[in-house]
C-alpha cells in the first residue's frame, strides 16, 4: 500500500492537479474579475457600479455553494465535481460577452459564481485531505500557489487578447482553453482516496506517529462564544471584503493612468508579489505569532491603499500595487491556519466551516461597494481611503482577539 521504489507517491500529482485548478478557479473567478469589469463598462457601456453589483452576486453565489462543496466531493469524488465546476466557469465566462441587458449580466455572473465554487480553496483542500495526514499543510499550500501563478498571467492574457481578437473572442478562448488545462487533470489524474488504488495517506509503507491525547473538542457554538474565534471572524470578513473589491477594481483604478499594458503589468507583478508572500508564510508559519503576522499584514494592506489613493504616478501606482500584492496571498492562507492551531484538528471543519462562510458573504459585497462609492463621488480614492481605515480596522481586531488565553471548551 506504499508507493512504489522510485516513484512518486500520487498524492502528488493530486497535488499538481489541483495547483492547475487554482490557477484556472484564479484565473477566470478572482483576478478575471478586474478584467470582465473594465471590459464590459468600457465595450459594451455597462456601468460599473452595476458590473459590480453582479460580481459581488457571483461571490454570494459562491458563498452559498460553498456550503455543500465539500460533502459532494466526499459523496462524488473530484472528478464530477471539479470538472462540472470547469465546464460551467468556461461556460460562464464566454457568456459574458453577449450580455447586452442587466439581467443577463446578473444571470451568467451567478451561473459563474456556482462555478467558482468547484474550483475554490475549499474543494482543493477537500481533495486533497484523504491523500495527506502529516504532510497536509504542506500540501495544500503548494497547490494554492496556483492562485499566485493565475494572477500573474490572466490580467494580461485576457487584456492583451482583449486588444487583439475582442472581447467576445477573448472570452470564448479563456474558456475553451481553461477546459482543455483542467480536462486531463480531471480524467487520468484524480483519484477520490489513495486506498482505492493501494496507497496510504503521505505515501506510508504502514501507520507512523505515537499515540497522541485526545484533542478538546469545540461544538461551534462554544467556539463562537470565544474572542478568538469573534476576532478570526471580524478581521477576515473585513480584509477579504476589502481584497476583493480591490481586485475586482483593480485594473480600472490604474489604468486611466497607466493604460491597459501597463495595468496588466502591475497586476502580474502585484500577483507575483503574493507568490512570494505565500512561499515566505509556508516557511515561517510553523515559529511565529500567526495573529501578529496578520496583524502586520493587514497593516501594510492598509497603508498600500491609503498611498495608492494619493498617487496618480506611474511609479506610485506600480509600487503601491507591489506592495499590496505582498499581502494578498498571505491574508487568504492564513485564517484557516489560525483557527487550526487555536482550535485544533478535531474541531476545525465544524468551527472554520462557519466562518469560511460567513467570510464568503461578507466577502461577496466588496466588489459592490467599491463600484457604488465611485460612481457616486466620481472616484475610486475615496473607496481607497474607506478601504485603507477598514485594514487598519481589521488588524487591531486580529491582534486584541488573542491577548487573552482561550478559553476550555466547556467553559467557553
Amino acid at each position: 500500500m506504499t508507493a512504489a521504489p522510485g516513484r512518486v507517491f500520487h498524492g502528488w500529482w493530486m497535488v499538481a492537479g489541483c495547483l492547475l485548478v487554482a490557477v484556472v478557479g484564479w484565473s477566470l473567478g478572482v483576478f478575471g474579475m478586474g478584467v470582465y469589469i473594465h471590459a464590459l463598462s468600457e465595450k459594451r457601456g455597462f456601468a460599473i457600479g452595476l458590473v459590480s453589483t453582479a460580481v459581488t452576486l457571483s461571490y454570494l453565489v459562491t458563498a452559498v455553494c460553498l456550503a455543500g462543496v465539500g460533502a459532494a466531493i466526499v459523496r462524488f469524488g473530484p472528478k464530477r465535481v471539479i470538472g462540472a465546476g470547469a465546464v460551467v466557469t468556461a461556460l460562464a465566462v464566454a457568456g459574458l460577452a453577449f450580455c447586452v441587458e442587466a439581467w443577463q449580466l446578473f444571470a451568467v455572473f451567478a451561473l459563474l459564481g456556482a462555478g467558482r465554487s468547484c474550483l475554490s480553496p475549499t474543494s482543493i483542500s477537500t481533495t486533497l485531505s484523504p491523500w495527506f495526514e502529516r504532510l497536509q499543510g504542506r500540501a495544500v499550500s503548494i497547490a494554492l500557489l496556483g492562485a499566485s501563478v493565475g494572477g500573474i498571467i490572466a490580467t494580461p492574457l485576457l487584456l492583451l487578447g482583449i486588444d487583439a481578437f475582442g472581447i467576445q473572442t477573448t472570452f470564448a478562448l479563456a474558456g475553451v482553453v481553461s477546459v482543455a488545462v483542467l480536462a486531463p487533470v480531471v480524467l487520468f489524474v484524480f483519484k477520490t482516496r489513495p486506498q482505492d488504488i493501494g496507497l496510504l495517506p503521505d505515501g506510508a509503507p504502514h501507520a507512523t506517529g505515537e499515540a497522541r491525547p485526545p484533542e478538546r473538542v469545540w461544538s461551534r457554538r462554544h467556539a463562537a462564544a470565544t474572542p478568538q474565534f469573534l476576532s478570526v471572524l471580524a478581521a477576515f470578513s473585513i480584509g477579504m471584503m476589502v481584497q476583493i473589491g480591490f481586485l475586482s477594481h483593480h485594473v480600472s483604478i490604474i489604468s486611466p493612468v497607466l493604460g491597459d499594458t501597463a495595468a496588466s503589468l502591475a497586476v502580474s507583478l502585484a500577483a507575483a508579489a503574493a507568490f512570494g508572500g505565500r512561499i515566505v508564510l509556508a516557511r515561517v508559519a510553523d515559529q511565529v505569532d500567526l495573529r501578529l503576522i496578520a496583524g502586520g499584514v493587514l497593516l501594510v494592506a492598509g497603508v498600500s491603499l491609503g498611498a495608492m489613493s494619493f498617487t496618480s504616478s506611474y511609479v506610485g501606482l506600480l509600487s503601491t500595487s507591489i506592495f499590496y500584492g505582498l499581502t494578498t496571498g498571505a491574508l487568504t492562507t492564513l485564517s484557516p491556519i489560525i483557527v487550526r492551531r487555536e482550535f485544533g484538528g478535531a474541531s476545525f471543519g465544524a468551527v472554520y466551516g462557519v466562518a469560511a462562510s460567513i467570510i464568503a458573504i461578507a466577502t461577496a459585497f466588496g466588489p459592490g461597494l467599491f463600484g457604488t462609492l465611485r460612481d457616486a463621488l466620481g472616484s475610486y480614492a475615496p473607496s481607497l481611503i474607506m478601504a485603507a481605515g477598514l485594514n487598519f480596522v481589521a488588524a487591531v481586531a486580529i491582534v486584541i482577539g488573542g491577548l487573552k488565553p482561550l478559553p476550555d471548551p466547556i467553559e467557553a
